[in-house]
Formats: C-alpha cells, sequence, structure tokens
C-alpha cells in the first residue's frame, strides 16, 4: 500500500503533509505534489496533514489514474521536504469540480 495525492491538490498545493513526511517521498509539480509510491512507508501520517484532503490510500477504489501520475511525476520533478505557502487560489480551488483538467506536468521548484 501507498499514499497517493489525487485531484484536489490541483491548483492549491498545500505542503503540510510534506513538513510531516518522515521519508521525504513528495515531490512538487507546477500546480500540485505527487508521491513516489516506491518511497513511501505507509505510515498514513500525511493524510489528515492535508487541508484539501487529497491524500488518499491507494486500497481506495478508483485512484488508478492518480497513483500511475504519482509514480510517473515523481520520477522527473523535484523533492519538497520542506513547506510552502499554498498556492494564491488555493481557497478558491479547493472542492472544485473537474480538476484534472487543469493539471501542469510542468515540475515546481523543490526545496
Amino acid at each position: 500500500m501507498t499514499y497517493v495525492v489525487t485531484e484536489n491538490c490541483i491548483k492549491c498545493k498545500y505542503t503540510d503533509c510534506v513538513e510531516v513526511c518522515p521519508v521525504d517521498c513528495f515531490y512538487e509539480g507546477e500546480n500540485m505534489l505527487v508521491i513516489n509510491p516506491d518511497e513511501c512507508i505507509d505510515c498514513g501520517v500525511c493524510e489528515p496533514e492535508c487541508p484539501a484532503d487529497a491524500i488518499k490510500p491507494d486500497t481506495e477504489p478508483g485512484l488508478e489514474k492518480w497513483l500511475s501520475l504519482n509514480a510517473e511525476y515523481s520520477k522527473t520533478w523535484p523533492n519538497l521536504t520542506q513547506k510552502k505557502d499554498a498556492m494564491p487560489e488555493a481557497k478558491e480551488f479547493d472542492g472544485a469540480a473537474d480538476k484534472a483538467k487543469l493539471f501542469s506536468a510542468q515540475p515546481g521548484t523543490g526545496d
């Protein structure tokens, strides 16, 4: 099992989860974070820290697309181990529907 960053992270990119991760398995894209499933130790401390409720265990149904996206982009995006400010529009986009179309494959800046 691993944890997966899902659609609601897009355009929010809260980083409270990064701060508590004991193995630094978060990677930063331009407008969302991902978890490297090979590095995640399944501790679950990140899940309750996400204000957008965007982190889910991979055992939940329907997350295959997001697990694949996390695995792919965690290989090329920079590692993020320190908390940063959320995106300026985070409150506006938190809970918005159909955010997958807003996903950017561009990397973030990392640490």
